[in-house]
């Protein structure tokens, strides 16, 4: 299913970016962050649950329990694959999207189940983010059918859209609820249960399927020419959308997506030393359900960088990243 290096372009000229996207800092910046150190790297995504704790998944399978209180940090379990996206559930159960195993759930007693590995008699690749509803249906999305995970700049640059938002219902059936989304990424449900919200990484913007009223069944943007490239989303503890922004948009692909693919190519078939590198930054948006940004949260990238995951709880905010050995905590400055 991976396609590895064999790049079938496709031109999209994107929105211009907005002024916002070339600046390095807002203001007010995003408060100086604390590192949690972690026994790993890379984690993805980070969740909350009920008792306080934080949990992430690191590249080597595992998924640690941090105590924000002491800096304790716990193994509760390894997929033995790469955990991405997470759900944290009150009973103390767990989703988790692998990108090798599929859709997972970690029960509380820390055993694992496989809750997909196949949709309409393919496997399902590289699963991104999962939210779960209180009657247990559970929304997750998958990034690309083309890409592995550590390619992924393959997908931006090709931007064939192979993305896809998925429900599964309490029965166990899966539909396919988006197909074609750019890189889809981070998963909302509305509070509300109106509609569920799914990042396009490789298109700048949030997009909204609708649950529930006139529009049930049917999507549009929430948020669109965004900054930056968006990943993982979480709902706040205020009612907000907190997205991160692992890094600003790119010039140099802004300009050659609208091209023939020669030149992406071209770029693609550098040795990996050689390809754009996305400058450090900490950067975190958080909108509400217009769309309206409510909070534009950045600074630069000394002490952490490329977060793709956030949680807001009561003004505090901890972020995880694809990169660093550490979970980052910052706060929503007064």
């Amino acid at each position: 299913m991976f396609a590895g290096s064999t790049m079938q372009p496709h031109q999209w000229t994107p929105p211009r970016a907005p002024e916002r996207a070339r600046e390095k800092r807002s203001t007010p910046p995003l408060p100086p962050v604390n590192r949690i150190e972690l026994p790993g790297v890379a984690p993805e995504d980070v969740v909350r649950t009920p008792d306080g704790k934080v949990i992430a998944g690191l590249e080597n399978g595992a998924i640690v329990s941090i105590d924000p209180a002491d800096g304790s940090v716990r193994e509760v379990a390894n997929t033995g694959g790469r955990p991405l996206g997470l759900h944290a559930d009150a009973d103390g159960s767990l989703l988790i999207c692998d990108f090798a195993r599929g859709l997972l759930r970690m029960n509380p007693d820390g055993a694992l189940e496989v809750l997909v590995d196949e949709i309409d008699g393919e496997r399902l690749a590289f699963a991104s983010n999962v939210v779960r509803d209180t009657d247990g249906t559970i929304y997750f999305s998958a990034s690309s059918r083309r890409y592995p995970l550590d390619q992924w700049m393959g997908d931006l640059l090709e931007h064939s859209g192979t993305g896809r938002l998925f429900r599964r219902d309490p029965s166990g059936k899966v539909e396919t609820l988006i197909d074609g989304l750019q890189f889809a990424n981070g998963v909302v449900l509305a509070p509300d249960r109106s509609c569920v919200l799914v990042a396009e990484t490789g298109a700048y913007r949030v997009t909204r399927y609708w649950l529930a009223g006139p529009r049930a069944g049917t999507h549009d943007r929430l948020v669109e020419n965004l900054p930056g490239f968006p990943d993982n989303m979480a709902l706040g503890s205020d009612g907000l959308v907190w997205i991160t922004l692992p890094a600003p948009r790119d010039p140099l692909l802004d300009r050659l997506l609208p091209l023939p693919g020669a030149l992406r190519r071209v770029v693609w078939s550098l040795p990996t030393w050689a390809h754009p590198k996305p400058p450090r930054t900490v950067w975190v948006q958080a909108v509400d359900f217009d769309g309206t940004v409510v909070h534009d949260l950045q600074t630069d990238g000394m002490d952490f960088s490329m977060v793709t995951g956030v949680v807001e709880h009561d003004g505090t905010l901890y972020l995880g990243s694809l990169t660093e050995s550490a979970v980052a905590v910052s706060h929503v400055p007064s």
